[in-house]
């Protein structure tokens, strides 16, 4: 493969003789139009491999730069091709390519100059032309081709008769050079033209006359053909640039292990594959060997997802080929009994393979302590780093059925013993008094074997939904919402039942509708639990949220003279403070929460029967609870949007909201603004908007809570104003 430098020409000023001026240093956005080009360059070279040949006001425009580049300098303005020349010296004898853009067009993707690049060397041409077909009034040289396609010449603009402006495939000013070829014709003059000017586009024609081979690479997206020459050019490409900014981009993630809030997680086939698998589960493996861990081991489950079942055999036979003790449960397993197994076993780790409540194409891996705690944020960046920098001939592993010979893999059933140990946190004779009519959606999941055993257990009449194995989860995201639980709502209503239970793909997560067949929020269920466990079995202690979950919950703690902890989303941090707190409930706004006593990970399953419990221990329906609970903290509304957002998103929106020292949201007086975790707004009565980034998902997601749901709504609005997603 050629070796490849860049060149970027930015030497003439836009405004003319008349009014010159420093167009390549104009600001579009909140940068100037060079930055783009150069870091498009930078995609396909090294710094020390970009020449920059300035021109007008060239010292303003190296300040800009720095140092970093190769500079070359364009005295007068003597045409495209003489600033070419000015490198030449720089280059010495250099054999390779050259990739030439100009300094004002800075809308070009990088996945086009990706493709001029690729065709270049796979055509094996000496000049690759960017092109693109467009009605689009632009004043670009025309592509001249003969009758079998091939490229005889560029025309300009200024010097295109009225037949040849009718065609439409423009040359958009991008290029790759053979260096040699190009210099070989640079330097003559073209037939009629003084000897001191050059045009980069007379080289075309030289080529082809001198048996040399030109090709072309076109563009099919309209946006990114536009030159920045005037006023409206600017303000046509801030437009563009919005617009590409806020526009969702599909899911094609590089081969890399990133952690979210919630562990691992990715498109199975993109960054979801077994070598990725591999690859962190060594990399973990590396970790628990430096500590000396190797005899307590780890123990592995899986959900019902595609390929999940497969992972873990996989993960087993990395950590059977490190010497490390395995345990893999013999059936696909509610999250929270993989953190219980773990506790029970002493492992190092437990390894979770799922992806929760993401939709189906997802899947990935959880990786708890001990406790059934999360890792932390810097230990995961660690073992990402130690993860992304391994090949595959790094991992050490051993087949399974040698392992399993070997007994450094052993297959066990956690059920029984699970089912045990939350039954011993249920007043389970109370359920059996109570005569409880209950039906279960696991939403295709893992969450049906152990629940049904607990409710059967306690007598309750239980009916289940949903209950077979579809890794497709029957088209949907197992994420328990109203909207996916209209079938539970109905059946609820028809049936007569006391209670509809939900868990999410994995169970660790729940949603509940009462008896009337009305979907009872998270926020609500967090609150119902803390009354009960604080009024009705005499516990007493702290509650910690993350900072998206209802603000009732403080007004209920402040009534029982305790206290209310906010931390950032992500399990692991209400782990880390139940733990430094004595917390008695621990929960979030998205379904997970747990109780002292137990694991330190969320558990659907002990927070289904809790719910049960609370049911049949105090003779009331969840409406009457949840009026008596409203009776002390009042009522608040909550909001949420989801809207699909970019990388660059995630950059620039922090950033600007830092930048604008907020005193007002619309009408609502601000009363203090919070970067524990995104942005929170908060104002008077409690109420709050917030704007956080997922550690899952490409969204952005906007929470708001107020005294009335048409101000929730509104709060919403205007922070999407204020990012600029209001369009």
């Amino acid at each position: 493969m050629s070796p490849l430098k860049a060149i970027i020409l930015a030497a003439s000023p836009g405004g003319g003789a008349t009014t010159p001026y420093a167009r390549f240093l104009q600001r579009l956005g909140d940068r100037a139009i060079i930055d783009y080009v150069v870091d498009i360059a930078l995609r396909f070279v090294k710094p020390r491999d970009l020449y920059i040949v300035a021109g007008y006001e060239r010292e303003k425009l190296r300040e800009h730069l720095g140092p970093t580049y190769n500079y070359a300098y364009q005295e007068e303005a003597l045409g495209t091709g003489h600033a070419v020349l000015q490198v030449k010296p720089l280059l010495g004898d250099y054999q390779g390519d050259l990739l030439i853009l100009y300094g004002d067009t800075p809308l070009f993707r990088s996945a086009s100059i990706l493709g001029l690049i690729n065709r270049h060397r796979l055509t094996k041409a000496h000049l690759t032309l960017f092109t693109s077909t467009t009605d689009q009034a632009l004043p670009y040289g025309r592509i001249i081709r003969d009758s079998s396609g091939s490229i005889l010449d560029i025309i300009e603009e200024a010097e295109a008769s009225a037949e040849v402006k009718k065609i439409r495939e423009l040359n958009l000013g991008a290029y790759v050079f053979d260096a040699q070829a190009l210099f070989s014709v640079l330097q003559q003059p073209r037939p009629g033209e003084a000897e001191s000017r050059h045009l980069l586009t007379d080289s075309v024609h030289r080529l082809i006359r001198s048996g040399h081979r030109v090709e072309s690479y076109r563009s099919y997206d309209q946006d990114e053909i536009l030159g920045i020459n005037t006023p409206e050019n600017l303000s046509q490409a801030e437009f563009i640039l919005k617009k590409r900014f806020y526009r969702p981009k599909r899911v094609e993630e590089e081969n890399i292990v990133q952690f979210g809030t919630g562990g691992w997680r990715a498109v199975i086939g993109e960054g979801y594959t077994l070598h990725n698998v591999r690859r962190l589960c060594q990399a973990l493996a590396n970790k628990i060997i430096r500590d000396g861990e190797e005899a307590r081991g780890v123990v592995i489950g899986y959900d019902r997802r595609f390929l999940s079942d497969r992972s873990a055999e996989a993960a087993a036979e990395v950590f059977a080929g490190n010497n490390i003790q395995t345990i893999l449960l013999q059936e696909a397993a509610p999250t929270p009994l993989v953190n219980y197994a773990t506790l029970a076993e002493n492992a190092v780790l437990g390894l979770a393979f799922t992806a929760s409540h993401n939709p189906p194409e997802y899947n990935g891996l959880k990786v708890f302590l001990t406790d059934g705690s999360l890792l932390m944020d810097d230990e995961t960046r660690q073992v990402e780093i130690e993860t992304n920098a391994m090949r595959q001939e790094d991992v050490v592993k051993i087949e399974l059925d040698i392992a399993e010979d070997a007994g450094i893999v052993r297959w066990l059933d956690y059920t029984n013993a699970y089912v045990d140990a939350v039954e011993k946190m249920i007043d389970m004779d109370a359920i059996r008094k109570a005569g409880l009519r209950v039906i279960l959606d696991p939403m295709y999941g893992v969450g049906q074997v152990t629940l049904e055993i607990i409710l059967i257990e306690a007598r309750c009449r239980v009916v289940t939904i949903h209950g077979r194995h579809d890794p497709l989860f029957g088209g949907r995201s197992p994420a328990p919402d109203p909207k996916a639980l209209a079938m539970l709502i109905t059946e609820v209503r028809e049936g007569h039942y006391d209670l509809g239970l939900a868990t999410d793909g994995d169970a660790d997560r729940i949603a509940i509708v009462d008896e009337r067949g009305e979907y009872i929020g998270i926020n609500d269920v967090l609150l119902l639990l803390y009354y009960y466990l604080h009024e009705y079995r005499g516990e007493r202690g702290g509650i910690v949220r993350n900072l998206a979950t209802t603000h009732m919950l403080d007004r209920l703690a402040h009534h029982f003279h305790e206290e209310c902890y906010e931390v950032p989303v992500g399990f692991k941090h209400i782990a880390a403070a139940m733990k430094e707190h004595d917390i008695l409930l621990g929960g979030e706004s998205s379904g997970g929460l747990t109780i002292r006593g137990h694991i330190l990970g969320k558990d659907g399953i002990l927070a289904s029967a809790l719910i049960v419990e609370m049911i049949a221990r105090t003779g009331k329906k969840m409406s009457e609870l949840l009026e008596d609970v409203r009776a002390i903290t009042g009522q608040l509304y909550t909001m949420e949007e989801n809207v699909a957002a970019t990388s660059e998103m995630k950059v620039v929106i922090p950033q600007k909201l830092q930048q604008m020292g907020l005193d007002r949201l619309g009408p609502y007086p601000v009363r203090k603004v919070s970067y524990l975790d995104g942005i929170k707004v908060l104002m008077a009565d409690d109420e709050w908007v917030l704007l956080r980034f997922s550690g899952t998902e490409p969204l952005l997601r906007i929470f708001a809570e107020a005294t009335t749901p048409e101000r929730a709504q509104d709060m919403v609005r205007l922070a999407k104003e204020l990012v600029g997603l209001d369009k």
